[in-house]
């Protein structure tokens, strides 16, 4: 082993500044979660860690020591997490990339290799042995869907226990040059105290975003980055699996399959990243989770392809993340997050990947794509073209041709942590008639101070037989700190703007809405932890000045020691109905204006919690009728570490003049963990929006880091019959890849 640095690891100049250096080892550590090599006891530990929650800046009430150490090949990270009561640790979350690793006793390190004080890489590993890595952008942008390769465990000890991770220098972007200068923070969750702690001081406002706050870090050096770290790997895959269609009143029709591709990543020069993917498939991807829809908007869902997933924050537009939120009716839980956000369905997503390879009647072959994707310098850049094959329309329409789509993105770092850049994109087959369709913008986003930030965007767009009144602009100002919040914002969404490789839920209108919040953490109150009281106000008329919606909302929320939170929301609506539209079968919303107010309770169980979520209760006016909804979601009932059940529930009972109906969607997920690399998982969904039962059930096997064996079984059956549901198609496939790296 390497002998001790002479130098300190980790000097604190300031409250909000401070240097760790790591250590070189000659031979590597063996990551099982032990601190057993003599390194650690030759090795000064960095400490100091302080709170996030409850008490903003105070020490932590447990102690962290952390070493950060690499050799030729890795970077190591190893804490030693002390507790006074380790049998009162939360324990349960084993699942790679597992919703709940934040509502566990859990480590995690962040690094900004760029040193720009923007971007991130994030690993963090729990004590059960669940696993989660993500890639944060511009502050803002928390893509946890993407994934590399790197190991972590952990190991109870007498009083606490202690993780290993251990991160290959090739799983990372960072700049040319050898003598690396990065970023780094750690972060600490005490669960079983509700108690969340940094290294670097991290603002209560931003609650579990803190990890976003990239430039919190303190200064990494003496990092030595080894000379032949470039990256070249190869993914190929293979798949076999059987396909059976059985329409109503005929025979299955089976169609047996076997198919091949591959994915090829290269490393171009420093951070810039270069893919290629040919014969793309995406058949181990667990199917979307259904959502009840109320409003005449369209639903979307979010982007879960890892094709896609790597880099995607660059390609975020005008401080926006790159996954727009649904649209889903219902409630969306009142005891939910207290950050201002009003509204943001309504802005325009300027590129939004599942417009790629996704058509009406299903997937659509992907049959070559190329991406080029990093950090030069000051610059983050993003390159985007692939081409899909020919594919079947919707039903009742023409076939959908072979298209050809492309993407450029440029962001420029200004400031201390803001950013401008320009995107493009083209799609050679418009969706809106014969010839291509595109769009252009510039945006920035600027952020100034601790707590206050401004987002702005133009754009236009290009279609077929439509000129003119194509436009787009966003100006927003937000201030957001832990005692007070304010967010106003300016939209316009011109007659004929329309990215056609983007999404646009309302089309043709200008929003102007404000949203307050006061949020005291009162001391008298010893179970409170913080109150929040919250007021918006969105007014949205058509482009001639016409009213079209309107909102006035008020809330309160009561967030406890012990993590609950109950919430109360009272709002005022109204809509002006151009065109009917359907809620379910015979039951059609009329054209005209309507105004109406609804309540809202909600209660959030807290993790500690044997079973933890929401509920939400909808009561009021809808519309000229009546609506009374039940919800709720995040649901998880630990049975063991490895075993989890997440049940979800919407409920709505609507009356109306023209009729009444009721709905139900019931949506269950269940996991069994056999190591953190190993699961069984089960997704079932029954709606009786559209009288189906959906299962998807998926094995997956990552029997070495990167490389997976997929075994998935779908069907989908009618609810319609009498019995037992009957099979209107099902597949059963099994995937194999297996990562090269050169």
């Amino acid at each position: 082993m390497g002998s001790a640095a002479l130098t300190a690891v980790f000097t604190r100049e300031s409250s909000d500044r401070a240097t760790v250096r790591a250590t070189r080892i000659v031979e590597p550590i063996v990551v099982d979660g032990r601190l057993e090599e003599g390194v650690y006891a030759h090795t000064e530990a960095i400490a100091g860690f302080v709170q996030q929650e409850p008490h903003e800046g105070e020490p932590s009430t447990e102690k962290t020591e952390v070493w950060v150490l690499y050799d030729d090949k890795n970077v190591y990270i190893a804490a030693r997490c002390w507790d006074s009561e380790p049998d009162r640790e939360i324990a349960t979350e084993m699942r790679r990339d597992g919703n709940s690793i934040n509502d566990n006793e859990s480590f995690a390190v962040l690094l900004d290799t760029f040193h720009d004080r923007r971007n991130g890489f994030l690993f963090q590993a729990a004590l059960a042995g669940g696993m989660s890595d993500a890639y944060i952008t511009d502050e803002r942008d928390f893509n946890r869907d993407w994934n590399t390769v790197w190991d972590a465990h952990a190991d109870r000890v007498e009083d606490g226990y202690t993780v290993e991770m251990v991160i290959p220098f090739k799983s990372l972007r960072y700049a040319a040059g050898n003598d690396q200068i990065w970023g780094i923070n750690f972060k600490r969750v005490i669960r079983w105290k509700n108690e969340t702690t940094f290294l670097m001081p991290i603002p209560a406002a931003l609650g579990r975003r803190g990890m976003n706050k990239v430039s919190a870090a303190a200064t990494l050096v003496g990092i030595q980055t080894p000379r032949n770290s470039r990256t070249l790997e190869l993914k190929p895959y293979a798949i076999s699996g059987v396909t059976t269609l059985r329409p109503r009143g005929s025979l299955a029709l089976n169609d047996p399959r076997f198919d091949r591709g591959f994915d090829a990543k290269v490393g171009v020069a420093g951070g810039l990243i270069a893919d290629l993917s040919y014969n793309t498939d995406f058949a181990q991807v667990e199917e979307d989770e259904q959502q009840v829809n109320l409003t005449r908007f369209n639903q979307v869902f979010p982007e879960k392809r890892e094709f896609f997933l790597e880099g995607q924050g660059i390609f975020s537009f005008g401080g926006l993340q790159n996954q727009p939120r649904s649209a889903g009716g219902g409630g969306s839980g009142a005891a939910g997050s207290t950050q201002a956000n009003p509204n943001p369905n309504d802005v325009p997503v300027m590129f939004f990947s599942r417009r790629i390879g996704l058509g009406p009647a299903g997937p659509v072959p992907i049959n070559v794509g190329a991406r080029m994707s990093g950090k030069v310098g000051r610059y983050s850049i993003g390159l985007i073209d692939i081409k899909t094959g020919d594919a079947q329309g919707a039903p009742g329409q023409a076939a959908l041709p072979s298209t050809n789509f492309g993407v450029v993105r440029v962001k420029r770092d200004i400031l201390s942590r803001s950013a401008i850049g320009v995107l493009f994109t083209d799609r050679s087959t418009s969706t809106l008639g014969q010839g291509r369709a595109q769009s252009f913008g510039a945006d920035g986003v600027f952020s100034l101070y601790q707590n206050v930030t401004i987002s702005t965007f133009a754009a236009k767009t290009t279609q077929p037989d439509r000129s003119g009144d194509s436009l787009s602009y966003r100006g927003q100002f937000d201030y957001n700190a832990d005692r007070y919040g304010l967010q106003v914002e300016r939209l316009f969404v011109d007659t004929n703007f329309n990215p056609d490789i983007g999404f646009l839920r309302r089309q043709a209108f200008s929003r102007d809405s404000a949203f307050v919040r006061f949020s005291p953490r009162p001391k008298s109150i010893r179970s409170v932890r913080k109150f929040t009281w919250d007021g918006q106000f969105d007014y949205t008329t058509s482009p001639s000045g016409q009213l079209e919606s309107r909102l006035a909302q008020v809330g309160f929320r009561s967030e406890f020691q012990n993590g609950d939170v109950i919430g109360l929301e009272y709002a005022e609506s109204y809509e002006l109905i151009r065109v009917p539209f359907a809620l379910s079968s015979g039951v059609s919303v009329p054209a005209g204006g309507y105004s109406w107010p609804e309540l809202h309770i909600g209660y959030l169980f807290s993790p500690l919690r044997r079973m933890s979520g929401w509920v939400n209760v909808d009561t009021g006016s809808f519309y000229d009728g009546k609506r009374t909804g039940f919800s709720s979601g995040r649901g998880r009932l630990e049975i063991t570490p490895q075993t989890s059940f997440e049940p979800s529930l919407q409920l709505n009972w609507v009356e109306l003049p023209v009729g009444s109906f009721a709905s139900a969607l019931l949506t269950t997920r269940t996991t069994y963990s056999i190591s953190p690399r190993m699961s069984a998982a089960a997704l079932i969904q029954f709606n009786t929006g559209t009288s189906a039962m959906n299962t998807n059930i998926r094995y997956r096997w990552e029997y070495q880091p990167g490389s997976d064996l997929f075994v998935v079984y779908s069907d989908n059956r009618d609810m319609t019959v009498r019995g037992f549901p009957e099979i209107r198609n099902r597949g059963f496939v099994v995937k194999f890849t297996r990562l090269f790296r050169l």
